[in-house]
């Protein structure tokens, strides 16, 4: 089928630009791995620049709809009452660490996404991270484009994310090759004190 020739480039460019990196990374390389004729890539994205970006689209695209079964981010946060935005923060921490944990993010995504932070114009515009900011802003009561926000936010994506991109510090530590459930519950549990001490902090209850 031609959706599932699609979803076969998508996985064999990640698979190659995850592991060889953009430059060093052919169409034809793609095309071999993914089993398809060369001329798939023009007639769905136009170039290879442009299916990496595909890539990420692709990654944004399932975060939202994963986000939506949960959250309504079309309603501002700004416009719920204070308990609501704190029950949505610990359902949304709670659905997070699942998301991070699981198959839904490949060790190829992360290593894309860690490569892509030291280019300068990189901008991941994704509507749920940025629901998220706005979450955030709406309960410490500032701007979700102000400079404490976008640290705040970041130091609470981080807490979630790094056990699974600090594999060193964690898995490698622990002689272990993948995450287990009581690993799991351990992070949730973790990051779920940090932000409830964030809260008490800053006089939020």
């Amino acid at each position: 089928m031609v959706e599932d020739s699609k979803v076969r480039i998508l996985n064999a460019a990640t698979k190659l630009f995850a592991r060889k990196g953009f430059d060093a990374t052919s169409i034809r390389e793609i095309c071999k791995e993914a089993d398809v004729n060369l001329c798939m890539i023009s007639y769905y994205w136009g170039g290879k620049k442009e299916l990496y970006q595909g890539i990420l689209d692709s990654l944004i695209e399932k975060q939202l709809e994963y986000v939506k079964t949960f959250a309504d981010i079309e309603k501002s946060p700004y416009e719920m009452s204070q308990k609501e935005r704190i029950e949505l923060l610990y359902l949304w921490l709670d659905k997070v660490v699942y998301l991070v944990y699981s198959d839904f993010i490949s060790e190829d995504i992360i290593a894309i996404l860690l490569k892509e932070q030291q280019n300068p114009n990189f901008v991941l515009s994704s509507p749920a991270l940025i629901f998220f900011r706005t979450l955030i802003g709406a309960i410490f009561g500032k701007p979700q484009d102000s400079k404490e926000i976008i640290f705040q936010s970041l130091f609470i994506i981080s807490q979630i994310n790094s056990p699974r991109i600090f594999t060193g510090f964690s898995l490698n530590l622990l002689g272990q090759d993948k995450f287990n459930q009581e690993d799991i519950k351990i992070i949730r549990n973790n990051v779920k004190n940090y932000v409830t001490n964030l809260l008490k902090e800053a006089g939020i209850d």
